[in-house]
């Protein structure tokens, strides 16, 4: 009885398919063509491995792929110098092994997949481009999956896929690693990216919690392949360190807990222990950056075994080193409020009051108004509540909002 391919080659292409795709890539120079081929030589898999699965059933994909690829190009007539090209690699009928595949990058699987980040994340591509492309072509994703994700159309984020790759194709991007002294410019965007992924995963609603597994994979392989950069060990910590919290961030019916009111025994210490355990290498390099401060405070934190004994003054002193290094309206936020939690609530506020940039962030007017409720302007605070709830989109944090605006009706709220 002839035993079903199927279950090895989804094995396989679930394994293998960013390698696979990352190694086409670079030899065709073209998405969408090699993701065409790439699905033809896993239907021609399906039809022939049976009972002989190939010893090397990558580089089988691979040879396939190229050769379904060439045949494209040639049926359509088009692209004759890439065809050929490519024809000048080694023949179908001699490809044994991964080591057989064209050029001798393609031995080192690490650096194709990194480079298939870094090409996914081009600055030359939008910011939105950049996202759905890595989910897709890293992670794996399908487009129907990333719309759903991002709230939109599926058919609006499959054209938005498409010129992605096309701009790709056209401009002649390269799949390459960034030279020295374009690494860190490069580098600051793919982790950029990755941080976009895991916060769409954790702001939004629960079940979109695929977001954050494949921003902490992606997160984790780009530090890797790429162990001498603290700032890629920094964001993965930072990671980790928030999704730590995940089960104690709601009640059972999704209602926002604040963080000093969560279940710290329902905190991941796995997650905590490997974040901690990262941000030790990551500071020994004596540079640190932004995601490494994130990460510092996220760990003091972490490591607090009650609210009470949170060190606010270390991270507040942490908030303010981030401001200089990285000056945003919100870590100005962060800190004033880290501030208001080591002195007084009236220092807060007036950092809070310098504050400009952020009049439509519901958090500024959340924060402000927790903040005027301590220092017993009631008034003041149902407004700094309003404008909150007006702004907030989760429907989670409207109705914590709600519920904070009417406390101030009760008399035990003032």
């Amino acid at each position: 009885m002839t035993v079903s391919p199927a279950p090895v080659v989804e094995r396989v292409y679930r394994e293998h398919r960013a390698r696979m795709l990352a190694a086409l890539v670079r030899a065709l120079g073209d998405f969408e063509l090699a993701e065409d081929a790439l699905q033809d030589a896993c239907a021609m898999a399906l039809r022939r491995w049976g009972d002989l699965v190939p010893d090397d059933p990558v580089a089988w994909l691979l040879t396939v792929a190229r050769n379904q690829a060439i045949d494209r190009l040639r049926r359509a007539r088009l692209g004759r110098d890439k065809q050929e090209q490519i024809e000048q690699g080694p023949r179908a009928d001699t490809v044994t092994t991964m080591t057989d595949f064209g050029e001798e990058s393609l031995l080192t699987v690490g650096d194709e997949r990194l480079s298939l980040i870094f090409t996914c994340c081009h600055p030359a591509l939008a910011e939105q481009a950049r996202v759905a492309l890595t989910l897709q072509a890293v992670a794996g994703l399908t487009a129907g999956q990333i719309a759903r994700m991002f709230l939109v159309g599926e058919t609006t984020l499959a054209q938005r896929l498409v010129r992605a790759k096309r701009k790709i194709r056209d401009a002649g991007i390269s799949l390459e690693v960034p030279a020295d002294h374009l690494l860190p410019e490069r580098l600051s965007g793919v982790l950029a990216v990755v941080y976009l992924i895991f916060t769409q995963g954790y702001t939004a609603t629960p079940e979109h919690h695929t977001l954050r597994q494949e921003a902490i994979r992606l997160g984790k392989l780009v530090a890797t392949l790429m162990p001498d950069e603290p700032e890629a060990l920094g964001l993965v910590a930072l990671l980790l360190l928030h999704d730590s919290r995940t089960a104690a961030r709601h009640t059972t019916t999704g209602d926002v807990i604040l963080l000093d009111d969560q279940d710290r025994t329902r905190w991941d210490r796995t997650e905590i222990t490997e974040a901690v355990g990262l941000l030790g290498r990551a500071l020994r390099h004596g540079t640190p950056g932004p995601y490494q401060l994130q990460a510092t405070i996220a760990a003091l934190h972490a490591q607090a075994a009650t609210p009470g004994q949170t060190d606010w003054p270390r991270i507040a002193t942490v908030y303010a080193e981030l401001l200089m290094v990285a000056p945003s309206p919100v870590i100005a936020l962060n800190h004033a409020v880290a501030v208001a939690m080591a002195r007084t609530p009236a220092d807060g506020l007036a950092l809070i009051d310098r504050i400009d940039g952020l009049e439509q962030y519901h958090l500024l007017h959340a924060a402000r108004a927790d903040l005027l409720r301590r220092l017993d302007r009631p008034e003041e605070a149902a407004v700094a509540y309003r404008r909150a709830h007006e702004l907030a989109a989760n429907p989670a944090d409207r109705r914590f909002l709600a519920g904070r605006l009417l406390a101030l009706d009760t008399p035990e709220s003032t």
